[in-house]
């Protein structure tokens, strides 16, 4: 097996597992609605998930470990991305902000913070910040 064989594996894994942590996040409350389908419909895609790990994912969503990013930029990395794709998907209103919220508590985000925190991403993302600055500004809400 090459090196990049097992980046591949490693790189495939990490993101069935992050896309099984958001799936989780999406059935904290027992059902997954029409606006978190599409939301994780458009996260597999971009995670490339395939169909077939698609559907064992959300059969078997709890087999999969939750590794949060350790490092706060890699969190705020994830959190640009994952508020990009909610802005995007146009989920409107408190759905928008609670499906975040509960993204933000996935991604390993203090639970008293998380309204703020949503909040102030679907803010930076609607202003169209690029990565940087998002997370410059994140990091100067918590100062």
């Amino acid at each position: 097996m090459s090196i990049s064989d097992l980046f591949d594996s490693g790189f495939k894994k990490r993101n069935e597992d992050h896309f099984a942590a958001i799936v989780r996040v999406a059935m904290s409350d027992g059902v997954i609605n029409d606006a978190e389908k599409a939301f994780l419909d458009r996260l597999a895609t971009r995670l490339e998930i395939s169909e077939i790990d698609y559907k064992t994912i959300l059969k078997d969503y709890l087999s999969h470990p939750i590794n949060p990013p350790t490092s706060y930029d890699m969190r705020l990395e994830r959190l640009y991305d994952l508020a990009r794709m909610v802005w995007a998907d146009h989920i409107e209103g408190p759905n928008q902000v609670s499906l975040l919220e509960k993204l933000c508590i996935g991604l390993g985000f203090n639970q008293d913070n998380v309204k703020y925190i949503a909040d102030k991403a679907l803010t930076l993302v609607h202003y169209e910040v690029d990565l940087d600055e998002f997370i410059d500004k994140m990091k100067k809400m918590n100062q």
